[in-house]
């Protein structure tokens, strides 16, 4: 008898000493999930923050480029703005920054021109509060096209050749207007935050799709 009760005694010990080791597994394992799951969070989080204060330094770049003069840019002020169909316009300045032009404006959607666009439509497109980027036959290819794709991905925008401008690449909004030496020069992307449906916009918000090619007479 006194062997079957030690026998049953070592089977309760062992039976006590692995429900312990499965308890203490269970603990370790709880440990580590709550510890892995607070990295994570951690991680989220850290992650959140760098996102958030990415987006934020990029919105107080944008503010700064939006207060900052445009290095060499030109002025014009106090434009008029009559229709003048079907009448073509003599501009102080070429490419035109503003003035009369025609009724219909150049769809500027980011849309990119192959050959010269009527002014008085491309002026109607800077009333609106498009930028208008143009170039002539000194302009380094490689130039071209990358002003090209930024255009093609920039609502109220357009771009088109014009053969007699005296820079080889010209910005253009309603009144302002800048030569710059490349794509690359940090003034366009200072001039497109400026002016793409900027202040000086005398009609934000107006369409810029549902025009004409810009070349209606």
């Amino acid at each position: 008898m006194s062997s079957n009760r030690g026998t049953s005694a070592e089977r309760r010990a062992r039976i006590e000493q692995m429900r312990k080791a499965e308890q203490a597994r269970e603990r370790r394992n709880r440990i580590i999930t709550l510890t892995v799951s607070a990295a994570v969070v951690a991680g989220l989080v850290g992650f959140g923050g760098y996102v958030l204060n990415k987006e934020q330094n990029k919105k107080e770049q944008q503010e700064a480029a939006a207060k900052a003069p445009v290095e060499d840019e030109k002025t014009w002020e106090k434009l008029t703005q009559n229709h003048v169909d079907p009448k073509s316009v003599s501009y102080p300045m070429n490419p035109p920054v503003g003035g009369d032009h025609h009724r219909m404006w150049a769809d500027c959607d980011g849309t990119v021109y192959k050959e010269e666009l009527r002014k008085e439509n491309a002026v109607h497109s800077l009333e609106h509060g498009a930028v208008w980027v143009t170039y002539n036959d000194k302009a380094p290819a490689e130039d071209v096209k990358k002003l090209e794709e930024k255009v093609g991905r920039t609502p109220y925008s357009l771009m088109s050749p014009v053969k007699d401008q005296d820079g080889a690449i010209m910005l253009s909004a309603w009144g302002k207007q800048v030569t710059v030496d490349g794509a690359d020069d940090p003034r366009v992307n200072q001039f497109f935050t400026k002016y793409v449906q900027g202040p000086q916009t005398p009609e934000p918000g107006a369409a810029c799709t549902g025009g004409t090619g810009g070349m209606d007479k």
